[in-house]
């Protein structure tokens, strides 16, 4: 897929130097963001943000300095998915976050933070954050976000609810729930900065949907079928979802990028790997269109 030119966005936790430059060498203008896993969740409820910024940054700046990956990644992200509960600890999130984009930064190295889980955080929790995404307004970094939805891609937006008879227009809770912050508070506040997708595609564990229980989209087949919704293969209604998303993002000019979990996936996640047929549809897709 990468060969199509039209790969916006690839997020890996696998950073090993030839890896990623491999990705680089198919693909230039693909945005690579990596992830270091062999990290502790952030105490949101008592950590010292300065301090954990500190030990942030002396864990992962021997890594990412090193030539190669620092030529090719092109920012790294830090806990993932946070969930700050109330106005103090999201205070406390956003210092951490400011702090080792500063940092970071320091060293030339870009920071790609955030990274909420699907419907997180609280709406009125945004203007706590604002000091970390004045950073990366500061040293061009990236707001990340992850949006998933179930049982279909664009279930939470417009009138596709819950309850029925509302209807969100061309926003969303769980996908395109992105457009409420940017519109209701980033915007306003003159702090539109760069947004990547780091996390999207069909997840059963969203709380409130319809449908049966299931996880990746490929728990999803017999449903959509069952829906008649599938007129070719299920693996071909998942890439129409996906392309669904992808023309809403693309009305957006500051969404850089999505990213689908996952190309492989790993052990206990394999309903969301989208190789075979799927990946397959995808690369026709791409083949056709351009990024913007």
């Amino acid at each position: 897929m990468l060969s199509t030119g039209n790969i916006a966005l690839v997020k890996t936790l696998e950073y090993n130097a030839d890896f990623v430059a491999s990705i680089k060498r198919v693909s230039p203008n693909t945005v690579v963001i990596a992830r270091y896993t062999p990290l502790e969740q952030f105490n949101l409820a008592a950590a010292d943000p300065a301090e954990a910024a500190r030990r942030f940054a002396d864990l992962i700046l021997p890594i990412a300095t090193d030539p190669v990956r620092q030529a090719n990644i092109d920012a790294w992200e830090a806990y993932n998915e946070p969930v700050p509960a109330g106005h103090e600890q999201m205070a406390r999130l956003a210092a951490f976050e400011a702090e080792r984009t500063r940092l970071l930064a320091a060293a030339g190295i870009r920071s790609c933070i955030g990274n909420f889980g699907t419907g997180q955080p609280a709406l009125e929790q945004w203007p706590a954050f604002f000091p970390a995404i004045q950073a990366i307004q500061e040293h061009n970094g990236y707001l990340g976000l992850h949006e998933y939805s179930a049982p279909y891609l664009w279930f939470g937006t417009g009138a596709y609810q819950f309850q029925p008879g509302v209807d969100e227009g061309d926003e969303g809770w769980l996908t395109l729930r992105y457009r409420k912050v940017y519109r209701q508070y980033l915007q306003p506040a003159g702090l539109e900065v760069p947004l990547l997708i780091t996390e999207t595609g069909i997840d059963g564990s969203v709380a409130n949907r319809p449908g049966p229980a299931g996880s990746g989209w490929r728990d999803f087949r017999g449903f959509w079928q069952s829906e008649g919704r599938v007129t070719s293969s299920a693996a071909g209604f998942y890439v129409e979802q996906l392309t669904w998303y992808d023309a809403e993002l693309a009305q957006d000019p500051y969404v850089k990028g999505a990213a689908i979990f996952a190309l492989a996936g790993p052990q206990g996640w394999e309903s969301f790997e989208m190789l075979g047929e799927c990946a397959r549809i995808l690369q026709q897709y791409l083949a056709v269109h351009p990024r913007g």
